[in-house]
């Protein structure tokens, strides 16, 4: 009974002793405050940047003041012209996967607005899974006073994501707001539009790219994106903070670069920062979106300024949309001479046998391929052929004198 009672009174001195609480997730090494919302704390980073801010090359000030009637043309969503874009709010996530199933959690969320000292990016962190509400309605609270959201990439990953978790913690839909996503202006304006050969190659449209080639900022220090996720899933294994530096710098220069985008795209044409081997993209665009005067417009400045390939052909293929054949002629022949391309020999093709009856010509050219199939490319040929015939027989044979009625 001695060892048997000795047992019992170590047992209950273990069990009294204090309790030590559990250390907080976020540290010293991550630089987050802790706030209350009607749905318990939540981590917040808070950076003002100043008008002054450049991303490379680029401020991002433009942004604030950019036109809304441009952007819903290059954006070919009308709703945005309705928007001020001193009320919108960028928004990027960093998630624990890249499927967009239910299974993935946004564990870090970037807001960007503007605000009377500059523009603020808020950075909401979830250090345990399961505790999402917060930042949710953080999320929530500042679109209900956004006109629009301005996002990359975020129409086919992050906004259907963040919508899934609002329905999985019963917060209800998102206001439904206008949303411009830059990735898919940046593939409009920013794409090799010659086709056989008129770009330099295939070109990237990730966001460090567009840094690069367009804004002119090297990132130096940053965190891949496909490694964003092993980078949370180690610091909730281990409680190693400072893995997640470099990835909350990451969101953040995401958000800001979001920014000098928009002011960029948003510049009145007359003196757009857009290269000008892109101009080509802005005429298109607008070609599409119905802004025509202006589409032609930008296509002959684009012609003037870059006389790329690129820009001779939008400037033809829209000459010939409204019946200015001479012009769309003189662009395809100058195309001819510099680039080898099918669909600008099919295009000639057309125009000699149709504008100027010039069959010999259309024969020469379609001889050269113009990309249709053996059957088509034959009878269009046989065609020229009896056409040229034709035409022969009906000039006057040399040296006979004209038949007199």
């Amino acid at each position: 009974m001695g060892r048997l009672d000795e047992l019992r009174e170590r047992m209950n001195a273990i069990l009294q002793r204090p309790v030590e609480p559990a250390p907080p997730r976020v540290r010293h090494a991550l630089p987050f405050a802790t706030e209350e919302t009607s749905a318990g704390p939540v981590h917040v980073k808070r950076t003002v940047y100043g008008f002054s801010h450049r991303v490379g090359v680029s401020e991002i000030a433009p942004s604030a003041e950019s036109s809304s009637e441009l952007l819903a043309l290059l954006s070919l969503d009308p709703s945005l012209g309705r928007c001020d874009p001193r009320q919108a709010l960028y928004f990027d996530t960093e998630t624990t996967g890249l499927s967009g199933g239910t299974g993935t959690v946004a564990f870090l969320l970037g807001l960007g607005f503007w605000a009377p000292e500059g523009f603020v990016v808020e950075q909401y962190f979830l250090p345990e899974l399961g505790g999402e509400a917060p930042i949710l309605v953080r999320y929530l609270e500042r679109m209900r006073n956004a006109s629009m959201l301005v996002s990359f990439n975020g129409k086919s990953f992050d906004a259907p994501l963040l919508r899934t978790r609002l329905t999985m913690a019963r917060l209800g839909a998102p206001p439904a707001l206008p949303h411009l996503d830059l990735l898919h202006v940046a593939r409009r304006v920013h794409k090799e539009w010659m086709p056989g050969g008129g770009g330099d190659g295939p070109r990237s449209f990730r966001l460090g790219a567009l840094e690069r080639d367009i804004l002119g900022l090297e990132r130096v220090g940053d965190v891949p994106s496909s490694e964003i996720s092993a980078c949370y899933l180690h610091f909730l294994r281990t409680g190693d903070e400072d893995v997640l530096r470099a990835v909350i710098d990451h969101n953040a220069w995401d958000v800001v670069s979001m920014a000098a985008l928009l002011g960029l795209y948003g510049e009145p044409l007359h003196r757009t920062r857009i290269p000008e081997r892109d101009l080509p993209g802005v005429a298109h665009t607008l070609r599409r979106a119905g802004s025509l005067d202006t589409a032609r417009e930008i296509a002959d400045r684009a012609v003037a300024s870059a006389g790329t390939p690129d820009a001779y052909w939008v400037r033809g293929e829209m000459a010939r949309a409204r019946g200015d054949r001479d012009r769309a002629l003189a662009d395809f022949e100058t195309l001819s001479r510099t680039v080898d391309s099918e669909k600008v020999r099919l295009s000639l093709a057309k125009l000699y046998e149709h504008h100027v009856k010039d069959y010999d010509a259309a024969l020469r050219v379609s001889g050269q391929g113009t990309g249709e199939d053996a059957s088509r490319l034959e009878r269009r040929r046989t065609r020229l052929r009896r056409k040229a015939g034709e035409g022969t027989l009906m000039l006057p044979l040399a040296g006979a004198s004209p038949k007199r009625d």
